[in-house]
């Protein structure tokens, strides 16, 4: 019984083992099998490629002559150009004149541009300040606004009218009766609310005021004769009248650029007229 089945078992063996020598290793397909697989991949490949357009250049020979065609011409333009130009922050407005840096009165102010920008600036309030009631009474020490408005340089020539470098016209002009009150140096002062003004960088920028009822009120002193001698004092000084300025920080417009909205730029006006009197 026990040999038999041992021989049984060895058979079983045997033939186990001549199936194992004939059947490839694992993880080496056969010849057949790669090739079936690459014809498939093949048909794959074929049935998802993107379709394609229009005329092909051929990949032999040499391609397809061209025919040459002349540039296409067009006819002029629908509608002219626009007469104005490019707007330029640096050229000066029409209200500016005599090599001044800010208006006074403007005739093309663009009053609704600032109402419509005040409007839509939630912040305004905190940008906005102002003390529109100024004169002398409140920035002139030992003057009065009627003192100073009372000013009168008629009588103010300048430099000396005569031979003599100690002619009295030299020292204080030319008047009858009691002298006049005034500065030192000739000028002209006012409480101006500005139009326009030139800012630091050169360009031009509308200011805010009078709209809304919102005003900028700035003290201007502009010499009369800038660089001529001081009035009263004897010409051997070499005296000279200067003009001082100073730097203003207002709430502005840029009419070149309108969705910059409203903005604080700073801005340099004349301020003083002083007498200088140098070291010699």
């Amino acid at each position: 019984m026990f040999s038999g089945l041992q021989s049984c078992c060895a058979g079983s063996g045997r033939a186990t083992q001549q199936v194992d020598e004939t059947r490839p290793l694992l993880g080496t397909p056969s010849p057949s099998f790669i090739m079936i697989f690459s014809v498939v991949l093949v048909a794959l490949g074929d049935r998802h490629s993107p379709p394609t357009y229009g005329h092909s250049t051929p990949s032999y020979g040499k391609l397809p002559p061209r025919h040459p065609h002349s540039p296409p011409t067009y006819g002029p333009p629908a509608s002219p150009e626009p007469l104005y130009g490019h707007c330029d922050p640096t050229k000066p407005p029409a209200c500016a004149y005599n090599g001044t840096s800010y208006c006074l009165e403007d005739p093309e102010y663009p009053a609704s541009d600032i109402a419509s920008a005040i409007s839509s600036d939630y912040i305004f309030a905190k940008k906005y300040s102002d003390v529109p009631d100024q004169s002398a009474d409140d920035l002139v020490e030992f003057l009065t606004k009627l003192q100073e408005e009372a000013f009168d340089y008629a009588f103010y020539s300048g430099a000396s009218t005569g031979h003599s470098p100690y002619d009295l016209t030299h020292w204080a002009g030319k008047w009858h009766g009691s002298r006049p009150e005034g500065y030192i140096c000739p000028s002209d002062v006012a409480y101006a609310t500005l139009r326009r003004a030139r800012n630091v960088q050169g360009k031009w920028h509308v200011i805010v005021n009078d709209a809304h009822y919102h005003t900028q009120t700035v003290r201007l002193e502009t010499c009369l004769y800038p660089g001529a001698a001081c009035r009263a004092l004897a010409p051997c000084y070499s005296s000279a009248c200067t003009q001082k300025f100073v730097y203003h920080r207002l709430l502005s417009y840029d009419p070149c650029d309108m969705y910059k909205g409203l903005f604080i730029d700073v801005y340099q006006l004349p301020s003083v007229c002083s007498c200088h009197v140098p070291a010699h």
